[in-house]
C-alpha cells in the first residue's frame, strides 16, 4: 500500500472510522476475565450539537478509554443523551408555533409528549454522530437516553424508595421561579453573575396604626412586592425598636394591618434595621412567617403577572408594577429617599429571564441525609484527581445544602410517579397502579408535574447498566473508573451522582474526578454563542482534521487552568497540531520507503551509538507519556510525544538514518514508528491507524488494528541517561552550525569548516565520539575538536554548553551589505523594546490590561534577545 504525499484527513477519517465499527471494535465484553475499565460520557442534550467543551470533554475520556483498551482492560466508553426537559420542550414549542401555528395546550399532553417523541427520533442523536466524526470510541451497541424505558424504571425505583423513607415530599414553598418557563427551578439551575451589578434600595414608610404621624421605615429591593406584605420584622435585641415590636403597621394602597414582629433573621445593618416580610415572594420571609403564624399573599400570577391581590397594580407586568409603586409611594409622601445598590439578581439557567421567588406547592427532596454520606467521601480525600479548590466548593455547598425542589411545571419529562385517589390517598409506585390501595377505587389521577432533569441523570453511572436489575453489565462495569467533566456542573451532576451512588449501590460511581479546563475566547472570555464568539469543533475538523484538533485540545489541557481558543487561536494552534502530524506522516513514508517489511524489533548486535541513543529516547518516552497519562496531565503526555516524534526522531535520528542503509537502522526504525504509533494513537487514532494498515499491508510483522494493540511497555535496559546528554552536546554543536547559517545566509547545501573547543577533555572526548553525526547533519567538510582552541579570524562563533563553535565563513557574504543590514534590524529592535517599555511603564495599562501585560513582557525579553544577539554578530562582523 502506497503513502500519499500528504495525509488527506477528509478521505482517512470517515473510511478508517466505518472500518472500525465494522470489525465491532469499540464493544465491551462483559464476561471478559480483564479488569473493567468504565468511563460514562457526560450526556448531552438531545438538543444539542458539538461545541468546544464537547470537544474537549470527550478527547480527554476518549485517550483514557483507548490507552486502557489498549493497556489490557476491558475498556467501556458509553455513550447516551439526556432529554433535557425544559430546553428540548422550548424547541419543539417554537416549532409546533412556526410550522402549524399551535400552541401544546392546543393539541394536548398525549399528542404533544407524542411530537417530542418524534422530534428526538429525528434530530436527537445529532451530536452522537457529530462524536464520531470526533473519533470517540463509544460503544454505541450500549447508547442509553433518560427516557428509555428501562431508564425510566430506574428513576421510579429511586423516587419510590426516597419517598417511602420521608426523603421526598410534598409542600407549599418559596421557590426559584421562571415566569417565562413557568416552571420551579432549583437554587443550582439560577445563574448568577460574577459581578452583582447594580440596582436600587427603596426606604419606605409605613403608618403605625393608632399613632398620627407615626411610621416605621422600611428598604426594600424589590418594592412592587411590598402588596403581599403580612409583616414587618426587626431584631429582637435591636434598640431603636424594641418600643414598637407588637405594635401594628398599616400597608400603604391595601390598607392591611400586619403586625411588627421581632426576628433574629433580621440583619440590623440593613437599611433601617427593620424590613418588610412578604411570605409568598421571599425565601427568609417565608421562614419567618411559619415562625410567627403570618399568612402568605401572594400578589403575581405565574407570568410574574400582577394579580387580584395586587390592589391598584393589577394586570401590570412586575417590573412596570415596580415603577408604578415607587411614583405611588412618592405621591403619598411614603418614600423616604432612594439610593444605588448591589443587587444580586437570579437568572434562569435556560432563557436568561430574571427568577422570581414564588410560594408554589412543589416536591422536594431533603438533602442532608443523602449528602452525609458523599460529604464524607469528599472530605475523606476518596475521590482521586479532584482539586483541593473544586473539592472545597463542593463541601461548603453540603454543608449548606437545602432540600431539592426536584418537579417541573412543564409536559416533557418523567412524571412524579404519583397518583391520586378521590379519597385522599396518594399512591408513589413504580408501576401504575390499578386501584387505590385504601379505597379501591379506580379513579387515580397522576400528578401532573416532571422531575428535574438533574434528578434523573443523578442516576447515570448505575441506571446506564441495567439498575434496578443486577445485570452482567452493572456487575461489570460498576462503578465506573474515573468521571471527565466541566467544574460548572460539579454541584448540579458530580455531588448528586456520590449522593446516589452511595444511597443506592452502596459505593461512589467513579473512583477519580477531572474538572477539565473551560475554553474561552480570544479575549479570555467564555465563548458564547449570543456574541458570535464560539468556535464550531466539525469547522476545525473539516479544515484541519479531528486528529489536529484533538491534539491542539491535548496540548493545552493543563489541568483545570482555562485556555483560550477563540477563532485567532484555534486556527492556529490547529493547524500547529495539523503541521506536527504530517511532518509524522512524512517520517513514517520514510520508513515504510526504508525499512521495507523489516522486523520491528531491534537487532542485538551492530547498533550504532545513535541507533542506542533513538532507543534511548523512546524508552523515556514511553515511561513519560505513561506517567503522565496516569495522572491525568495530558499536555505532559502530547508534549513529550511531539518532542520525541519533531526533535530525537524527525530532526535528528531520521536525518542520520538516511545515509545507512545496513539492516540494524531499517530495524530500528521500524521499531521506533511502531511504538510511537502505539503512543500517539490515544490522541490522534486516525492518522496512527491508517499508518498502522499501510506498514501491516507492506510486511507481515504486525497484524490486526492498531486500537487493539499492546500499549508498549518501558524497557529500562534500552534507557542510557548518560549516552541521551552526551549525544544533547552533539547536537548543541549542529544546532550552533544552522544558527550560523541562518545569521549569514549560507545554504544549507554549502559545506562549512568548523572549529570546536571544549570546556575540558572529557567534553572533548565525547564530541570526537559524535563527530560523524556532527559533520552529517551540519553538513561540515571539516571538523576539529580539541580545547584551547583559538577562534581563526574573522570566523563566527556560538557559545553552547561547554563548548565554542567557530565557523569558517570568510568570503561565504559581503560584508558591508551584512553590516548594513544587520545595523538597520538592530535599530528597529531597539526602537521596539523602546516602545514597549514604555507601554509596561504605565501602572494604569498594566492595571486595566493584566494578561496583555504579561504578553508584551514576554515580547520584550525576545527583543532584548534579539537585541543582544545583533550586537554580538556587529561584534563579529568587525573583527
Amino acid at each position: 500500500m502506497e503513502f500519499a504525499t500528504r495525509f488527506s484527513p477528509k478521505d482517512v477519517e470517515p473510511h478508517v472510522y466505518k472500518m472500525w465499527e465494522a470489525e465491532n471494535l469499540f464493544a465491551a465484553d462483559a464476561a471478559s476475565r480483564r479488569d473493567s475499565y468504565t468511563i460514562v460520557i457526560p450526556p448531552p442534550n438531545v438538543t444539542g450539537s458539538l461545541h468546544m467543551g464537547h470537544a474537549l470533554n470527550n478527547t480527554l475520556q476518549d485517550i483514557l478509554i483507548r490507552w486502557k483498551r489498549m493497556d489490557g482492560f476491558e475498556a467501556l466508553y458509553l455513550p447516551g443523551t439526556d432529554h433535557a426537559g425544559i430546553a428540548t420542550q422550548v424547541v419543539v414549542e417554537k416549532d409546533l408555533r412556526k410550522t402549524e401555528g399551535k400552541t401544546k395546550e392546543q393539541l394536548g399532553r398525549e399528542e404533544f409528549i407524542k411530537r417530542v417523541w418524534g422530534w428526538k427520533e429525528k434530530y436527537g442523536n445529532t451530536i452522537l454522530y457529530q462524536l464520531r466524526r470526533l473519533g470517540c470510541s463509544c460503544d454505541w451497541s450500549r447508547s442509553r437516553f433518560t427516557m428509555d424505558e428501562a431508564y425510566s424504571r430506574a428513576i421510579r425505583t429511586v423516587f419510590v424508595s426516597l419517598f417511602k423513607k420521608g426523603l421526598i415530599y410534598r409542600g407549599l414553598y418559596v421557590v426559584n421561579w421562571c415566569p417565562k418557563d413557568l416552571t420551579a427551578l432549583s437554587d443550582l439551575e439560577v445563574t448568577r453573575p460574577e459581578e452583582t451589578p447594580k440596582g436600587k434600595l427603596w426606604y419606605m414608610k409605613y403608618p403605625i396604626k393608632g399613632e398620627a404621624n407615626t411610621f416605621i421605615t422600611v428598604a426594600t429591593t424589590r418594592p412592587e412586592t411590598m402588596l403581599g406584605d403580612t409583616a414587618v420584622a426587626v431584631h429582637p435585641k435591636d434598640a431603636r425598636y424594641l418600643s414598637i415590636v407588637g405594635k401594628t403597621a398599616v400597608l400603604p394602597f391595601v390598607d392591611r394591618e400586619i403586625p411588627i414582629v421581632a426576628d433574629e433573621i433580621v440583619d440590623p445593618s440593613f437599611g433601617t434595621g427593620a424590613v418588610k416580610v412578604t411570605p409568598a415572594h421571599d425565601a427568609n420571609d417565608f421562614e419567618i412567617a411559619r415562625r410567627h403564624t403570618l399568612k402568605a399573599v401572594t400578589v403575581m400570577d405565574p407570568r410574574g403577572v400582577m394579580n387580584e391581590n395586587a390592589a391598584g397594580f393589577k394586570g401590570l407586568d412586575r417590573f412596570v408594577a415596580r415603577e408604578r409603586v415607587v411614583e405611588a409611594l412618592r405621591e403619598k409622601g411614603l418614600l423616604v429617599k432612594e439610593e444605588d445598590y448591589p443587587t444580586p439578581v437570579g437568572r434562569c439557567y435556560r432563557c436568561d429571564t430574571i427568577v422570581e421567588p414564588y410560594l408554589s406547592d412543589q416536591w422536594f427532596v431533603r438533602m442532608k441525609t443523602l449528602a452525609a454520606p458523599a460529604e464524607a467521601a469528599v472530605r475523606g480525600g476518596d475521590l482521586r484527581g479532584l482539586p483541593e479548590r473544586w473539592g472545597k466548593v463542593t463541601l461548603d455547598w453540603m454543608e449548606n445544602i437545602r432540600d431539592w425542589c426536584i418537579s417541573r411545571q412543564i409536559w416533557w419529562g418523567h412524571r412524579v410517579p404519583v397518583w391520586y385517589c378521590p379519597c385522599g390517598e396518594a399512591v408513589a409506585a413504580v408501576e401504575d397502579p390499578r386501584e387505590c390501595p385504601k379505597c379501591r377505587g379506580r379513579a387515580l389521577e397522576q400528578d401532573g408535574n416532571v422531575l428535574d432533569t438533574w434528578f434523573s441523570s443523578a442516576l447515570w453511572p448505575f441506571a446506564t447498566l441495567g439498575w434496578p436489575e443486577e445485570t452482567e453489565d452493572l456487575e461489570k462495569f460498576y462503578p465506573t473508573r474515573v468521571l471527565v467533566t466541566d467544574r460548572g456542573i460539579i454541584n448540579l451532576w458530580v455531588a448528586r451522582m456520590i449522593m446516589s451512588g452511595l444511597e443506592f449501590r452502596g459505593e461512589k460511581p467513579f473512583s477519580d474526578v477531572i474538572i477539565h479546563a473551560t475554553i474561552m475566547d480570544d479575549q479570555g472570555q467564555r465563548m458564547s454563542k449570543s456574541k458570535g464568539t464560539g468556535i464550531d469543533p466539525l469547522t476545525l475538523i473539516d479544515q484541519y482534521g479531528a486528529d489536529a484538533l484533538r491534539f491542539a485540545l491535548t496540548w493545552l489541557s493543563t489541568g483545570s487552568q482555562d485556555f483560550r481558543f477563540g477563532a485567532t487561536q484555534s486556527r492556529r494552534r490547529t493547524e500547529e497540531a495539523r503541521n506536527f502530524l504530517t511532518k509524522f506522516w512524512n517520517a513514517a513514508r520514510f520508513v515504510a520507503t526504508t525499512a521495507g517489511d523489516a522486523a520491528p524489533t531491534p537487532p542485538a548486535e551492530g547498533l550504532t551509538l545513535e541507533d542506542r541513543w533513538i532507543l534511548s529516547r523512546l524508552n523515556s518516552s514511553i515511561g513519560t507519556v505513561t506517567a503522565a497519562l496516569g495522572k491525568y496531565e495530558f499536555s505532559d503526555a502530547a508534549q513529550a510525544l511531539y518532542r520525541f516524534v519533531w526533535w530525537d526522531f524527525c530532526d535528528w535520528y531520521i536525518e542520520h538514518a538516511k545515509r545507512r542503509k545496513d539492516e540494524a537502522v531499517k530495524r530500528v526504525l521500524a521499531h521506533v514508528i511502531d511504538v510511537t504509533l502505539r503512543l500517539l494513537h490515544p490522541i490522534a487514532p486516525f492518522i496512527t491507524e491508517e499508518i498502522w494498515q499501510r506498514l501491516r499491508a507492506s510486511g507481515p510483522k504486525r497484524t490486526g488494528f492498531l486500537m487493539k494493540a499492546e500499549w508498549p511497555q518501558e524497557d529500562p535496559a534500552r534507557r542510557d541517561p548518560s549516552l541521551e546528554r552526551r549525544m544533547e552536546l552533539v547536537f548543541e554543536v549542529v544546532r550552533a552550525m544552522r544558527e550560523v547559517r541562518t545569521r549569514y545566509d549560507i545554504a544549507p547545501v554549502e559545506p562549512l569548516a568548523a572549529v570546536v573547543s571544549a570546556k575540558d577533555k572529557e567534553t572533548a572526548g565525547v564530541l570526537r565520539e559524535g563527530a560523524d553525526t556532527v559533520k552529517h547533519l551540519a553538513n561540515l567538510s571539516n571538523v576539529e575538536i580539541g580545547t584551547d582552541l583559538d577562534r581563526p579570524k574573522r570566523w563566527a562563533s556560538v557559545h553552547v554548553e561547554d563548548a565554542v563553535v567557530h565557523a569558517d565563513v570568510v568570503g561565504k557574504f559581503d560584508p558591508a551589505m551584512e553590516r548594513q543590514r544587520t545595523e538597520k534590524r538592530l535599530g528597529e529592535v531597539r526602537g521596539l523594546v523602546e516602545q514597549t517599555q514604555g507601554q509596561l511603564a504605565n501602572p494604569k495599562f498594566r492595571q486595566a490590561k493584566p494578561e496583555l501585560a504579561a504578553q508584551l513582557e514576554e515580547k520584550l525579553a525576545g527583543l532584548r534577545e534579539q537585541s543582544s544577539q545583533l550586537e554580538e554578530h556587529l561584534r563579529e562582523l568587525e573583527g
